[in-house]
């Protein structure tokens, strides 16, 4: 479909993920206009990547437990979460068709899990309530032709908007092929807009691995793990990678794996490799090892380590393992591992960083540029993985969608 060269339009939701179109259908539902801009050929391809392994759409635990998740803290993100908790969320997706059930861990699915079904029934929704999407939109300046002007770049050429109020919703810059690349960030920054810097999150670490050990276990799983550094600990697993370590437990522990090694260049992550019995109980194990038996069989039947999970031992204490019982449980369930740098932001699964809460009003509003809105991961907010990442974006994306109806309200009255 071409676009007009100039347009007026009521309101612009600037990016099509589960933020900007959780607002779309907010106001569309409100009488609004709505048309949604995406730089990429459709919208919803992050939300259908994170489905492919099954598509985590919220956690089942307790709202106090649930927004401690978030950091850093701030009112208005707790607000808008409670505002639209993980019930709300569910009774949203069974109401497009698509059943939820709550997995082992707390976890909330779909029961089909996948996103392909939930999101073809969505946007079946907002076509349906008249939302315009128009894709390969990209952003290229604010205010280039007027205030409140929205330039984008098309295949046809420039194309330049004039809503009556914007909702940037653009993500952060992790997995930038699906569309979130940052590039946002220059164009607020000369706006006046304060922008923490962007960060990855939920993600993996750089080891300096032996040559040895890189080549025979990079893609081997290391289950059953416990991992903690300070007062932060979490439970999982997690892959060996050819340069350093990645997995759920490293992302639940990524924020204070990532200041640490901020402040201090490295950070140490101690491993229990076998968090389901205690030092005694283990320590039993081992004293009962056969005469000539090797460290490596004894570690593997007596500890019933994996191969993998042995080899990494011996790279945390530097091949220099004790052999008396008690001595070699201690090891077993404290290894330390020297973590280096996060691996690029490309790589991780979300961003930390993004437009500082205090740039915006409680409607979501930024105070340098009345009629704008932002929402989703472009804030500075990060959460670890297990639901909380897509609960804040679909719940900032209906608040902003809120406080946006009650500005233009008040506006329009005036």
């Amino acid at each position: 479909m071409d676009a007009d060269r100039d347009s007026v339009i009521d309101i612009a939701i600037v990016g099509g993920g589960p933020a900007g179109l959780a607002a779309a259908e907010v106001l569309a539902g409100a009488g609004r206009a709505v048309t949604v801009y995406e730089r990429m050929p459709s919208v919803g391809r992050k939300l259908l990547i994170a489905g492919r392994g099954g598509l985590n759409l919220t956690h089942s635990e307790p709202l106090p437990d649930f927004l401690a998740r978030y950091a850093p803290v701030d009112p208005r993100l707790s607000s808008a979460v409670a505002a639209y908790p993980p019930e709300a969320l569910r009774a949203w997706c069974e109401g497009l068709g698509q059943t939820t059930f709550v997995g082992s861990s707390g976890r909330v699915f779909p029961e089909s899990f996948k996103a392909s079904p939930l999101l073809r029934a969505w946007l079946a929704r907002l076509d349906g309530a008249g939302v315009a999407i128009r894709t390969r939109h990209r952003l290229a300046a604010l205010g280039a032709g007027g205030e409140g002007a929205l330039t984008f770049e098309t295949p046809e050429g420039p194309h330049i908007v004039r809503p009556r109020a914007t909702l940037l919703a653009l993500g952060g810059a992790s997995w930038p092929r699906l569309g979130s690349d940052g590039a946002w960030v220059p164009l607020l920054a000369e706006r006046g807009v304060a922008v923490a810097p962007l960060k990855p999150a939920n993600v993996g670490f750089h080891v300096a691995w032996s040559a040895h050990f890189a080549q025979r276990f990079a893609g081997e799983p290391l289950k059953r793990l416990a991992a903690r550094i300070g007062g932060a600990s979490a439970r999982g697993e997690a892959v060996a990678t050819r340069d350093g370590i990645e997995g759920g437990v490293i992302y639940a522990l990524s924020r204070p794996i990532r200041e640490t090694v901020e402040r201090h260049g490295f950070a140490e992550l101690i491993l229990d490799l076998r968090p389901d019995l205690d030092a005694a109980a283990l320590a039993a194990r081992l004293v009962r090892s056969r005469p000539g038996e090797s460290l490596s069989t004894r570690l593997r039947k007596a500890a019933a380590l994996s191969p993998a999970a042995i080899g990494l031992l011996r790279e945390a204490h530097a091949n220099a393992l004790p052999t008396e019982a008690t001595a070699l449980a201690a090891a077993i369930k404290g290894a330390p591992l020297r973590l280096l740098a996060p691996t690029s932001i490309e790589r991780a699964i979300s961003t930390a960083g993004g437009v500082a809460f205090t740039e915006l009003d409680a409607r979501f509003m930024l105070r340098a540029r009345p009629g704008t809105f932002v929402a989703g991961e472009m804030l500075d907010w990060e959460a670890p993985t297990g639901g909380y990442l897509l609960q804040a974006a679909f719940a900032s994306g209906r608040a902003a969608a809120k406080g946006m109806l009650a500005w233009l309200e008040a506006a329009e009255a005036g």
